[in-house]
């Protein structure tokens, strides 16, 4: 959610029966922004199932949700009211929480490609934005009694691994360099001993060390919410996603969501091009265990504060997901490992789930294929998207950014 979009309001009934508590107190009305995004889309219409009145926030921008996107379908349930609007404008916060006794705040941009060369623009929407909510929230800290931030795992940038020759475990390497990517050095060196290095589970107390603007700005949400809601006893529960997919991912945006990207080509019986050697891999975690999440962050206990990893716990190679995806669809589109890179890309992405059973008794409940065969049989009933993967390629080329 970016951009100038005009501001403009639509007021709906918001009576019902709140069905989410915090402690023994009833949530009466959730702002989420960027609600008709891909996740606040499922977080709008799980929250009006259980009763809770929404004002949902977001300002349609045309690269998430094409020229002509508009709210989903929930945009005319009593329980909504809808705000199309940005959350770089600062004159819209007073009115938005007005009422409002939670915040998700969703509203981001999150290419990691695209926020390494429009660097003013993410910061404005990621971080800017982010600090005028909270002053907002600061000046209301007698009404909100809960905020959940839609973090990012990227925060973490390599993450943690360990050292089999010397036994250093865990090792939190620096990000990987243009050179020695061009190498095909694709995997840290042992920082002590410059043996190999697997790949582990990466905690929540894992250093913070961002490879890409967009990690920088995600971090920096963190910590305006975190200090911020400290500083006015407001409870903040701090999400950290992996790579979210599934049903309602945008099909339009060629700058992040690789199984969409992915889904167009197949689609259009294109090879998949696959960047480094293939072999590096990422946690995916479907929609629904996101909406979970959230949903049990808003009803955790009323003096709770977390910071919290959300995925699956399990570490899936791109060209595994690849082959996946192409069965998911019955496609046979040709897998090209092209050994190109982009700058602030990380290697390996598999999060340690259990605090998040421990603190919110929550555990992800869809597997990777039955995730996959659900968003292929949604993605196949969707018109066909240009595919602008080569568009935006070349923008990152043309900027030296990707090799």
């Amino acid at each position: 959610m970016a951009g100038n979009a005009r501001t403009t309001f639509r007021r709906t009934q918001t009576d019902g029966l709140q069905q989410i508590t915090q402690g023994d107190s009833l949530m009466h009305k959730v702002l989420v922004t960027g609600a008709a995004g891909f996740i606040g889309t499922h977080l709008v219409e799980r929250l009006v199932d259980d009763g809770v009145a929404v004002r949902a926030l977001d300002n349609l921008s045309p690269q998430i949700h094409g020229e002509h996107g508009g709210f989903p379908a929930w945009r005319d349930h009593p329980l909504v009211e809808v705000v199309q609007a940005s959350v770089t404008n600062p004159a819209i916060w007073d009115e938005v929480l007005e009422g409002a006794d939670a915040v998700v705040h969703l509203a981001a941009e999150t290419g990691t490609g695209q926020s390494m060369y429009q660097v003013g623009h993410y910061n404005e929407v990621n971080s800017q934005a982010t600090a005028r909510m909270m002053e907002a929230i600061a000046g209301r800290s007698d009404a909100i009694r809960r905020i959940v931030l839609s973090s990012s795992r990227s925060i973490y940038g390599e993450g943690a691994f360990a050292c089999g020759a010397c036994g250093l475990d865990p090792a939190y390497p620096s990000a990987r360099t243009a050179d020695a990517m061009r190498r095909g050095e694709w995997d840290q060196p042992c920082p002590r001993c410059a043996a190999p290095m697997e790949a582990r589970p990466t905690t929540e107390d894992a250093p913070a060390r961002p490879a890409s603007v967009y990690a920088a700005t995600k971090l920096a949400q963190e910590d305006l919410v975190r200090i911020v809601a400290s500083a006015n006893d407001i409870p903040a529960t701090i999400l950290r996603f992996q790579n979210v997919y599934g049903e309602g991912q945008s099909l339009n945006n060629p700058y992040t969501g690789i199984l969409s990207i992915f889904s167009t080509r197949i689609r259009r019986g294109l090879e998949l091009p696959i960047f480094e050697d293939g072999e590096e891999t990422r946690d995916f975690v479907h929609v629904s265990d996101v909406v979970v999440a959230i949903r049990a962050a808003l009803a955790a206990p009323a003096d709770q504060s977390a910071t919290l990893n959300v995925g699956s716990g399990i570490a899936s190679s791109v060209a595994a997901v690849a082959r996946a995806l192409n069965d998911a669809f019955g496609g046979s589109s040709p897998i090209r490992i092209t050994g190109e890179f982009r700058l602030g890309d990380i290697r390996h992405n598999v999060a340690d789930v259990r605090r998040l059973e421990l603190v919110l008794g929550v555990r992800p409940a869809v597997d990777l294929r039955t995730g996959l065969s659900l968003f292929a049989d949604w993605a196949g009933a969707q018109p066909l998207p240009e595919d602008r993967l080569a568009e935006a390629n070349d923008e990152l080329r043309a900027r030296n950014l990707m090799g």
